[in-house]
């Protein structure tokens, strides 16, 4: 009898030691990601985890969990691509870190303090690697609405107009710098105005048209067709253009019964796949209020004439880029930040292209994972 119930209660331990090792400390052992030839376990994930979240509330820690992935990912290729460079940290440099700033002196403090010493020291590189001058251009650049506004701009610099003061009335995207001054042609983040600026014979004032180029303005073509005064609703149609000349053009080829054709074909708003149909709908609604102010008074049946909206974004506009000067100039410390930075986010994006990643982290695990690391915390 005592011979028996020993055996039953060893069998039972050894039942919950089984189901406590495949609950809590198998899945710890289980690689989740892999760069290359090194795998990070979800020990190792559920720390770094409750790292990147001390201060963050615990209801957040999921949205997380994608990011913290890459961050390891991201240091390990950086790890990996830096060794090639000859660029390495040194336990001895990583403890000096640790205790410089009170960190733990762990695994993955460890890791992250390195990851940080070799941001700096690639950087370093990719800066040493710059010469003193390069060919840059000293340029100006607007965006304007349509091909009538550039010639109006153009016209108005070959009379003596000041740039920066027509770029007040016509610039059409407030983001735009107007004056980047000096740069190189890899600073110039446009492709179309980089090749434009650096083609022989490219000095003076040029206009480009760019189908991808977004503009803080558009311009509805409003009809209602119907109204409820007491419900303060209309059944109304609309099309929004890129430019007032686009707009005028549309509403002179309406003839009432080919309203959703156009609005198909040119619209750049969401409703343009149902012919520009919106239903009825109450103010507010389009999130315009200079739609709502000229469509809630409008008489049913009318289109009516351009109305120009700067809250919205349309796509296509002409570039405007005057070329001051153009030649091998010296690098501005602000250039060469910026080169830099390009190298280094060029190289980092090269390297992990090359690498072989591998993430195994389903929904089922981040949640596991997650809410280790919560009551890690």
């Amino acid at each position: 009898m005592t011979a028996a119930l020993a055996v039953f209660l060893t069998a039972i331990v050894v039942w919950v030691s089984h189901g406590y090792y495949n609950d809590r400390i198998k899945p710890l052992r289980e690689v989740v990601i892999v760069v290359n030839d090194t795998s990070f376990d979800m020990d190792y994930y559920v720390k770094t985890l409750e790292v990147y979240g001390k201060g963050v509330d615990p209801s957040q820690f999921y949205f997380m969990s994608d990011m913290v992935a890459n961050r390891i990912v991201r240091g390990e290729v950086l790890r990996q691509g830096a060794a090639t460079l000859g660029i390495e940290t040194t336990s001895e440099e990583i403890s000096e870190k640790i205790e410089e700033n009170d960190l733990p002196n762990k695994e993955v403090y460890r890791d992250m303090v390195a990851t940080d010493l070799l941001n700096g020291r690639l950087q370093e590189h990719f800066a040493s690697l710059l010469p003193d001058t390069m060919e840059q251009a000293n340029i100006q650049v607007m965006l304007v609405e349509s091909q009538a506004a550039a010639d109006v701009v153009k016209a108005s610099l070959g009379s003596g107009w000041d740039f920066i003061e027509l770029a007040e009335e016509f610039l059409c995207n407030p983001e735009v710098e107007v004056e980047p001054g000096w740069l190189p042609r890899d600073l110039i983040v446009n492709p179309l105005i980089a090749d434009a600026v650096f083609e022989p014979g490219s000095d003076g004032v040029r206009s480009l048209y760019d189908d991808s180029a977004v503009k803080s303005v558009g311009y509805w073509l409003i009809e209602v067709i119907e109204r409820d005064d007491e419900e303060e609703m209309i059944h109304a149609r609309a099309m929004l253009l890129g430019s007032e000349e686009e707009a005028k053009q549309v509403k002179a080829q309406l003839t009432g019964e080919n309203f959703a054709e156009l609005a198909e074909a040119h619209s750049q708003h969401l409703s343009s796949e149902d012919g520009g149909e919106l239903d009825w709908i109450e103010k507010g609604n389009v999130n315009s209020e200079a739609f709502d102010q000229v469509a809630f008074s409008l008489e049913p049946n009318i289109v009516s004439a351009p109305v120009k909206d700067e809250t919205a974004q349309t796509k296509g506009g002409y570039w405007i880029v005057n070329v001051l000067e153009k030649g091998d100039h010296e690098l501005s410390q602000d250039v060469k930040d910026r080169l830099t930075m390009k190298a280094f986010d060029d190289w980092g994006r090269e390297q992990t292209e090359n690498s072989t990643i591998e993430i195994f982290l389903d929904a089922a695990k981040k949640s596991w994972a997650v809410d280790r690391a919560v009551k890690g915390k």
